[in-house]
């Protein structure tokens, strides 16, 4: 039995997709599992913000277009990298349980964000965080940082900047989590959609491919994020704009939180929602609606220039 694997071929994806494929032979001792690695134009682009760069799934349409001609059979993505819709054919099969979703924040003085000193200047690729951060902070200095964590990690190294935001999870994923770190409250700021959590991509109707996977799908994950996605597709959301939003389950309940900016961070569109678990997707949406209702329409279209 042999299942091809795809993935990008930074350090980080690589760690990822290795997990799932020893988890899949740990499963299936006869199964020979192979990674394939494919550059996407996210990879290939360093020099450009990604909101400038356009478009959705910079990360993973190449990965998409090789499980549509059947060179692998899964693709292990992170999920925030993961636009709302799907091409047709493929589907989401599975999602393992939940990495750490907050953000964090690293300085040369391992200070909190309150403990900045005015104009710092911070390094973040996501306008998501820089709207945040500049509510919270608007006397700080955001620039552009691209690039994967060890580059990010060394301009920050070097003075380039005096602190830098990343995902909690990458930094765990790696074992470069370090106690000075800052994780920072999801109060604070709230996370990309499905930040922390992998999905398994698989073609519709590879049920064999399916079956395989099936025993790493993490319900909880899998409700908490199908609920940030459908916030994330009812606002037709992307890279381009500041818009997050977290679930989280308590028994039955799904609670979730969500958000639209304005670039500069000066006006923040923030609510939340209660619901019935099993009403996942109708939760994300409602939740859409209302944010929609009190003005997020407005900022989206300003945005989008409509």
């Amino acid at each position: 039995m042999l299942i091809k694997i795809g993935t990008r071929g930074s350090k980080l994806a690589l760690v990822q997709s290795n997990w799932i494929k020893k988890k899949i032979e740990n499963r299936r001792p006869h199964a020979r599992v192979e990674l394939v690695k494919i550059k996407t134009v996210g990879d290939k682009i360093l020099d450009s913000p990604l909101s400038k760069i356009g478009g959705k799934g910079l990360f993973v349409k190449e990965i998409e277009d090789a499980l549509l001609s059947k060179r692998i059979h899964v693709a292990v993505h992170s999920m925030k990298d993961v636009p709302a819709e799907l091409p047709e054919g493929l589907t989401i099969s599975a999602f393992p349980e939940r990495e750490d979703p907050r953000d964090a924040l690293i300085s040369s003085e391992n200070l909190k964000i309150e403990q900045l000193p005015v104009g710092a200047c911070v390094g973040t690729s996501s306008l998501r965080r820089a709207a945040q951060l500049l509510h919270l902070r608007p006397d700080l200095d955001i620039v552009s940082l691209r690039g994967n964590i060890d580059t990010r990690l060394k301009k920050l190294d070097s003075g380039e900047m005096q602190a830098i935001i990343l995902a909690s999870a990458g930094l765990k994923r790696l074992g470069l989590w370090n106690r000075g770190f800052q994780a920072i409250s999801i109060k604070q700021m709230l996370p990309a959609i499905g930040q922390g959590a992998l999905g398994l991509e698989v073609r519709s109707d590879d049920n064999r491919t399916i079956e395989i996977l099936d025993f790493l799908n993490h319900k909880t994950t899998e409700l908490t994020v199908r609920a940030e996605r459908a916030f994330l597709k009812r606002l037709e959301g992307s890279c381009q704009v500041p818009v997050a939003a977290f679930a989280g389950l308590n028994g039955e309940e799904l609670h979730m939180q969500g958000m639209v900016a304005e670039l500069d961070g000066s006006k923040i569109i923030r609510d939340e929602i209660v619901g019935n678990k099993d009403e996942a997707a109708e939760i994300g949406i409602n939740l859409a609606e209302k944010l929609s209702s009190a003005g997020a329409d407005r900022i989206l279209a300003c945005i989008y220039g409509r």
